[in-house]
C-alpha cells in the first residue's frame, strides 16, 4: 500500500508500538533490528528517550494470515438402488475413477469423473452430455472401439459390456445410476449418510464427500483483500513445521462477520491451492499459518511506523536526533510492511537517527 490517511496511520502506530520489526539491509534477507539505542531522556534538551537508526533496504508488505487445513468443495452423493447397504467406503478414504464408493444388495455403485449427474440409464441411440462423459471415462480406463461424442453407438454399448465383464457384472451394454456415479475427480469420503446394514433408497444421501486435493482456507478483511488476489503467490507453514508453497486459487465475492461476537469485521473467505498437493499431509482442519509475499520496494530508506510524527501543519515527519539536539523532518510516506514504513524526504539519509517511544 502506499499512502494512508492520518487515522489509518495512527492505528498502525498503535498496533506496532512495542513489537518487532525487520528490514532487509543492502537488498539482502531480511533481518531483526535489536533492541533500540537507549538514551536518557532530558527533559531540558527534549531527547527522545530511545533512537533507531534510518536504514535502506528492501521492504516487503508481506504478513501472515491462520488458515485450516481442508479439501477443496463438498457434495453428497445419494443412492441409486433400493436394498440393503452392504458396504462403503470409510471416512477419510480417498476414492479414484472406476473405484468402489458403495455396494446395495452386493451390487457395487462405482466413481467415474464428471460435472453431469448420471440420471438416466444409458443404452444404443441416446444422446447427451452425459453420453460423453461415459465414453471419456470408459476411454480412460482402456476401454475403446468408438468415438468420443454426444452419441451412444453399438461401439459404445460393446466397450460397456467390456467394462461390465471385467467387474462380474451382466453384460447388458446399458449403464446407468446403479452402476455408476459421477464427480469432478477423485474424491475423499467426508460423511457417512448410512451404515453398512442400513436399508437404503433412491435419492437418499449415502456419502458426503470433498475433492481429494489438500487446500487451505483462511480469511482477510475486506479492506486487506486487495493484497490476495487470485494468483497471488503464498507459502504455507504446516502443522510439522515445513513451509509448502502454493497460490490463492479462490476470492470470495461475499464479506460475513462470521461467528465471533467479539470480532465482527467483515472478511472475506480466500482458498490456496498448494503446487504438489500430493505431498500435503495432515489432519482435516489443522491449524497452518499463510505467509503472503506481497509487493516488494527495493533499496529504500525505512524506519518503524512508532517513529511517525502526525505534524501540526498536516502530514507526517520524523524527529531525527543530531549531536545531541533534535528537528522534525517531514517526510514522505511509501510502502508500509513488516513494523515499518518507507520514508522519503528532503536531507534524510541512510544511519541517521531517529526518535521512538521507549521500549
Amino acid at each position: 500500500m502506499s499512502r494512508r490517511t492520518l487515522a489509518a496511520v495512527l492505528v498502525a502506530i498503535a498496533a506496532v508500538v512495542g513489537g518487532g520489526a525487520a528490514v532487509a539491509h543492502g537488498g539482502g534477507a531480511l533481518t531483526a533490528l535489536g533492541t533500540p539505542e537507549k538514551k536518557q531522556a532530558a527533559a531540558d534538551t527534549g531527547l527522545p528517550p530511545a533512537t533507531v537508526p534510518i536504514t535502506r533496504g528492501d521492504l516487503s508488505d508481506s504478513s501472515q494470515e491462520d488458515g485450516t487445513l481442508d479439501h477443496l468443495g463438498e457434495r453428497k452423493i445419494n443412492g441409486a438402488l433400493n436394498g440393503t447397504l452392504n458396504w462403503i467406503a470409510p471416512i477419510g478414504s480417498d476414492i479414484q475413477r472406476d473405484e468402489r464408493l458403495y455396494e446395495v444388495n452386493g451390487r457395487p455403485v462405482r466413481l467415474m469423473y464428471g460435472a453431469e449427474p448420471m440420471y438416466r440409464t444409458l443404452k444404443a441411440g441416446d444422446e447427451g452430455r452425459d453420453v460423453r462423459q461415459v465414453e471419456e471415462n470408459l476411454a480412460a480406463l482402456g476401454y475403446t472401439g468408438f468415438t468420443v461424442d454426444d452419441a451412444y453407438s453399438e461401439k459404445t454399448a460393446a466397450a460397456v459390456k467390456r467394462w461390465q465383464k471385467a467387474h462380474d457384472l451382466k453384460q447388458t451394454g446399458t449403464l446407468g445410476p446403479d452402476a455408476i456415479a459421477f464427480a469432478g475427480s477423485a474424491v475423499r469420503v467426508k460423511r457417512l449418510g448410512a451404515a453398512t446394514g442400513d436399508q437404503v433408497a433412491p435419492g437418499q444421501p449415502v456419502l458426503t464427500v470433498t475433492g481429494s486435493e489438500r487446500v487451505v482456507r483462511f480469511k482477510l478483511t475486506a479492506a486487506d483483500a486487495v493484497r490476495a488476489r487470485t494468483g497471488t503467490r503464498v507459502s504455507v507453514e504446516l502443522p510439522d513445521g515445513r513451509r509448502a508453497p502454493g497460490k490463492v486459487s479462490s476470492v470470495g465475492r461475499t464479506a460475513t462477520t462470521g461467528d465471533d461476537p467479539q470480532d465482527r469485521t467483515p472478511k472475506i473467505d480466500l482458498t490456496v491451492s498448494f503446487d504438489a498437493p500430493e505431498k500435503i499431509k495432515g489432519v482435516d482442519q489443522a491449524p497452518v499459518v499463510v505467509h503472503l509475499t506481497g509487493a516488494t520496494r527495493r533499496n529504500v530508506l525505512s524506519v518503524p511506523v512508532s517513529s511517525l510524527l502526525a505534524l501540526p501543519g498536516g502530514g507526517f515527519g520524523v524527529q531525527v536526533v543530531e549531536n545531541g539536539t533534535t528537528r522534525d523532518v517531514e517526510v514522505e510516506l511509501g510502502m508500509f510492511g513488516q513494523g515499518r514504513v518507507e520514508i522519503s524526504g528532503s536531507g534524510l539519509r541512510e544511519g541517521m537517527k531517529v526518535g521512538v517511544p521507549s521500549a
